[in-house]
């Protein structure tokens, strides 16, 4: 069994948000399923790091959703960005047991075991908050991601931590969310949100003991990272 991430899938099979559009995004859909059913066994877990659907509302990620519960292993997906369709964890539940996506967990405020490591994370947010309602939700998202830490230690495991938006790139970083991964002594962050010519910003690497690494779509190639085998 293994454990593997990616981000930014931007799945629009209910929508028209085609991104064959931009430059590297030829036919996504087709070398996500492809690359995925190579990689992936049913015994597998894949984080899915925000972006997920480009759908406006719960209903209409249907199909989306749909082409996701059809691939190997269970998925765990957290809110991106884009994800407008996400409300709260009681509806998505209900949604998707009524359609039966029975491969499909939410990460929100909670921990996930995967083998010798807990699954943990949230959306994050930016790195310069100007304005209050930024700082607002900023701080929000420090909370949920101790909350969701917590919940990994509870497990009796290592802590892995997934965000969608980046805690650190190669000029800065959001002092409150990569003040709390130091702290809290974490190993291993995954983030996706970057693309195209902004994933020359990204810092990849280790800082202050943490292995960060860049797992949006594209960036992968719409292959999945292998995390941890177990």
């Amino acid at each position: 069994m293994s454990l593997f991430a990616i981000g930014d899938t931007h799945l629009s099979l209910g929508a028209d948000k085609p991104m064959d559009i931009f430059k590297g995004w030829s036919d996504y859909v087709g070398r996500l399923e492809k690359n995925w059913r190579r990689v992936v066994e049913d015994d597998d877990t894949v984080v899915v790091a925000g972006d997920i659907s480009w759908a406006m509302k719960l209903e209409d990620t249907y199909e989306d959703f749909k082409f996701l519960n059809s691939l190997p292993g269970q998925k765990i997906i957290l809110k991106g960005n884009h994800d407008y369709w996400w409300t709260t964890r009681k509806k998505m539940e209900g949604f998707f047991e009524a359609s039966g996506f029975d491969s499909i967990r939410i990460l929100h405020n909670n921990a996930y075991l995967a083998g010798s490591v807990a699954v943990c994370g949230t959306r994050g947010w930016f790195f310069d908050c100007a304005e209050e309602e930024d700082e607002k939700v900023l701080n929000r998202e420090v909370g949920r991601l101790k909350t969701s830490i917590d919940a990994a230690r509870a497990l009796g495991a290592e802590p892995v931590v997934f965000m969608h938006y980046p805690p650190i790139s190669r000029e800065q970083t959001c002092g409150e969310l990569y003040d709390l991964l130091v702290r809290e002594n974490i190993r291993r962050c995954y983030y996706g949100h970057l693309h195209d010519a902004s994933c020359k910003w990204a810092f990849i690497g280790v800082s202050d003991g943490i292995d960060f690494s860049l797992i949006s779509g594209d960036y992968l190639e719409f292959c999945p990272k292998l995390i941890e085998k177990y």
